[in-house]
């Protein structure tokens, strides 16, 4: 039986040559994987994903204390060498001899001693990481630190200067809760904390849990008590105010949380309709709907960006929850670190069409409410800000959850202030 460091190594060589998303390559590994362990299934997606997260840092390790070039390393070995470092660095639980001696292990015979040098080289020289000077090369400075593309911590660095950058980026590195929203048509939130010993309520989403670690989410969830949303799209949610009675839209609906708090907010009355341009990402919504007992909503696939003249003008809330970057998730999506920005430079267009689109479905003094999951003004201000200079009967609206009061209409969540996604949210009134 294959161990869970081995298991590591094939499935990162594998996601590496193949180019898929981690989190794919990963469950299909554990659903083979039926012999390990719950320990070894925790310690294998841990490995997995750390060494994901961090391989730009680990790679800079390597790199500085490798005797050959660093293109003369061999995959594989590479590969074991960052298995490594990331247990030698970031594993706390991990004695250092196992890290050592099981990498070791894992090596071809003829690399085994160069394995060898630079893991005992790193523990006796203090596990330092090579860091380019901050002032010098601060794009290099923050993309070794934290792991990042150059591209991604050049975006970072313009927009919050140094030292905000480096907050960010820190936040996203620490290990995320699981949040969840309360299912309000089955339970309350004081139900559900009852339930799940050591779950507590979010600080400024009304029906938001932070589950703990080990706790049964897969049961809650199978028992529909439960949908898993952080707590800034929940919030968007609380900004959204949607209520019994009304006609809601959601135009870029899949995975669904956003629909399914919006359904739970008008208690599963009036019309709630979730599309989105990917039909075989429906699916998803529509169990989720099954499972949460939501009978008001209609699925189906539909172009955001081509407003149905059915409808124009008919909808007392619109949620436009637009294709991003994603650079507010970076901390849950590990692929999005080494993203190169140049790519993401096409959605800016995408998103303005989405909202031009969707204003057309506002009712008069309905609202329409922005949101993205990146950080990046040209996708979140800029963006709001182009839209009221062309749409007069627009204009932002104040909206406030829990202590938290958005007096401007447009709010951006951090991790490092607000302790949730990176996650932007603008609430607009058509004046009718």
């Amino acid at each position: 039986m294959a161990t869970a460091r081995e298991i590591a190594l094939q499935e990162l060589l594998r996601l590496e040559a193949a180019g898929q998303y981690a989190d794919r390559t990963l469950n299909a590994a554990l659903n083979r994987a039926t012999a390990l362990s719950a320990a070894d299934r925790g310690f294998l997606s841990h490995l997995f994903y750390g060494v994901i997260e961090r391989r730009i840092t680990l790679d800079a390790i390597i790199d500085a204390r490798a005797s050959i070039a660093p293109s003369a390393i061999e995959k594989q070995v590479r590969m074991i060498l960052r298995m490594g470092l990331y247990q030698l660095y970031y594993m706390d639980r991990v004695p250092d001899h196992a890290a050592i001696n099981e990498s070791v292990a894992l090596s071809p015979r003829r690399s085994k001693g160069f394995v060898n040098a630079i893991l005992r080289g790193f523990c006796r020289d203090g596990k330092q990481i090579p860091l380019p000077d901050a002032a010098a090369e601060p794009i290099r400075h923050l993309s070794v630190a934290y792991s990042v593309s150059p591209s991604v911590a050049e975006c970072f660095l313009h927009t919050f200067g140094a030292a905000r950058a480096a907050s960010v980026l820190a936040a996203f590195g620490q290990h995320p809760p699981i949040t969840v929203r309360v299912n309000t048509l089955r339970l309350s939130r004081e139900e559900l904390l009852q339930r799940v010993e050591g779950a507590t309520p979010t600080k400024l989403a009304p029906f938001g849990v932070i589950l703990p670690d080990g706790a049964p989410l897969h049961d809650l969830l199978r028992e529909g008590l439960c949908f898993v949303q952080d707590e800034a799209s929940q919030i968007a949610g609380v900004a959204l105010a949607a209520a019994p009675g009304m006609r809601v839209l959601d135009l870029c609906a899949a995975p669904g949380s956003k629909s399914f708090g919006a359904a739970l907010s008008m208690e599963n009355t009036g019309e709630l309709h979730s599309f989105d341009l990917h039909e075989n990402k429906l699916s998803l919504v529509r169990e989720g709907a099954a499972r949460l007992g939501i009978t008001n909503m209609t699925v189906a696939a539909a172009d955001a960006r081509a407003a149905d003249p059915a409808v124009l003008g008919s909808f007392d809330r619109v949620i436009c929850d637009v294709p991003c970057s994603g650079l507010g998730v970076i901390g849950k999506k590990p692929d999005i670190r080494y993203k190169n920005m140049a790519d993401a430079a096409g959605l800016v267009p995408v998103q303005r069409d989405i909202l031009a689109a969707a204003a057309k479905s506002v009712a008069p003094g309905g609202v329409l409410l922005y949101s993205t999951c990146t950080l990046l003004p040209a996708e979140n201000e800029a963006q709001v800000q182009a839209f009221l200079a062309t749409h007069p009967d627009f204009a932002l609206e104040p909206f406030s959850a829990g202590a938290l009061a958005v007096e401007a209409g447009m709010l951006t969540l951090t991790p490092d202030t607000h302790g949730t996604d990176g996650f932007f949210i603008a609430k607009l009134r058509c004046k009718g």
